[in-house]
């Protein structure tokens, strides 16, 4: 991870996390490596795709999300 923000630069960033709340979710969002491909019930396909935690700090200067996708789920 980068110790400074990506838009202004400043070294303050806060540390969190993207909330998924929607049904049946895990309480946190994921990036999932690949094109969008999706099911014949329109949702997307995930079986045996790579999928990693996307990490998000704030930046306390100008509040910009600098987003990582880390540990993988």
């Amino acid at each position: 991870m980068q110790n400074k923000c990506a838009a202004c630069g400043a070294a303050a960033l806060e540390p969190g996390f993207i909330m998924d709340s929607g049904q049946s979710a895990r309480g946190f969002t994921a990036w999932v490596q690949g094109e969008l491909e999706r099911g014949i019930f329109g949702g997307a396909r995930l079986m045996g795709r790579p999928k990693y935690v996307i990490e998000a700090h704030r930046c306390t200067q100008c509040y910009y999300l600098n987003q990582y996708a880390r540990e993988q789920v």
